[in-house]
């Protein structure tokens, strides 16, 4: 389906994981990236979504139904 604020499939990979709580380092062994390409989706996500910051990134995720 359409994602959410024009987000990538591996931006919203990002923001899950980010808004479940972990930890940029936790993210990127997840998804077998870079903790600087985390960095890069994440912030990237940020601009998009127009929040400034990991609480408010996983509000997102949870009012538009990405995460429980």
């Amino acid at each position: 389906g359409e994602l959410p604020a024009g987000l990538s499939e591996r931006e919203r990979e990002v923001l899950v994981l980010v808004a479940r709580g972990l930890t940029n380092k936790q993210v990127a062994e997840r998804l077998v990236i870079s903790s600087r390409t985390v960095q890069n989706h994440l912030a990237s996500v940020f601009a998009k979504t127009g929040v400034s910051n990991r609480a408010g990134a996983a509000l997102f995720a949870v009012q538009h139904g990405l995460i429980e």
